[in-house]
């Protein structure tokens, strides 16, 4: 058995992927299950002393994740194999643990994170695949990506986006930079890829929805910066649904060593 010095704290990274069709969302509810609170449950069980995490940003239910980050701090510490071998076999099948490091204690997962970047999949077919069912959303009218990239542009920059924040939004501000959107098509797939500094609740659903209207022509690229600068949630169409969501990156400064996750979204590649 190995002896820990409960004077010593260590603060660890983890890279956590979970499938989020079964779940509240990443943060602890006490009415519904959450992902954090399975996941703190097993790093506790390694660590022998109550664990807290904290994660790079907060997905909503149903919302999955290939490239989150959070960090712990702990009395002590363990062989960086424990916390990938040991809290592997204590989670649950649809959450995994992927990489882990030693941290300085001035590392955040979220308050040092620079940029998240998220992925929207669409299936865009006559009828859905049945075994993709909560992993991609389907969407049956034909969609014509290049029409919503021109969209998708007007997305790009720092600006308010009043009109793409959910109503209960707690963010202090909607002003966010929107480092690139970018759209890509692979047969029946569409993929929106969203990278920015720090994102509102429900803002990518939003863009999606938004999107989707431009894609079928039933509105000009152009809707979209009409839509931004309108400021009001209610003009919005419909919020797109969670299932083809994913948080597939945290981006960090390169001089805190990161790692990135290798793991892509159904194994379709990231640019």
């Amino acid at each position: 058995m190995q002896l820990i010095d409960q004077n010593n704290t260590s603060r660890i990274a983890l890279g956590v992927e979970y499938s989020g069709e079964r779940y509240c969302g990443w943060q602890k509810q006490h009415h519904s299950p959450s992902v954090q609170e399975p996941l703190e449950e097993a790093l506790s069980k390694i660590a022998d002393q109550p664990i807290k995490v904290f994660c790079a940003g907060r997905t909503d239910t149903g919302v999955h994740a290939t490239g989150q980050v959070v960090h712990f701090d702990m009395r002590g510490s363990r062989p960086p194999t424990a916390w990938l071998r040991g809290a592997n076999n204590h989670l649950p099948y649809d959450i995994s643990v992927v990489w882990s490091k030693p941290v300085s204690e001035e590392f955040h997962a979220r308050f040092s994170a620079t940029s998240r970047t998220y992925r929207y999949i669409i299936q865009n077919s006559e009828s859905p695949t049945a075994t993709l069912h909560g992993k991609v959303a389907w969407h049956r009218r034909p969609l014509d990506h290049c029409l919503m990239q021109s969209g998708a542009d007007y997305l790009v920059g720092k600006q308010d986006f009043s009109s793409f924040r959910a109503s209960a939004c707690q963010a202090n501000t909607a002003i966010r930079t929107v480092e690139s959107v970018t759209l890509s098509r692979m047969n029946q797939m569409i993929f929106i890829d969203i990278k920015a500094n720090a994102f509102l609740h429900h803002m990518v659903r939003n863009i999606v929805g938004c999107l989707l209207l431009v894609g079928e022509g039933r509105r000009e690229p152009i809707f979209v910066k009409e839509l931004l600068a309108k400021f009001d949630r209610r003009l919005a169409p419909d919020t797109a649904k969670p299932g083809g969501l994913y948080l597939v990156d945290a981006g960090y400064p390169e001089s805190l060593q990161i790692p990135k996750s290798n793991m892509t979204p159904l194994g379709f590649p990231i640019e």
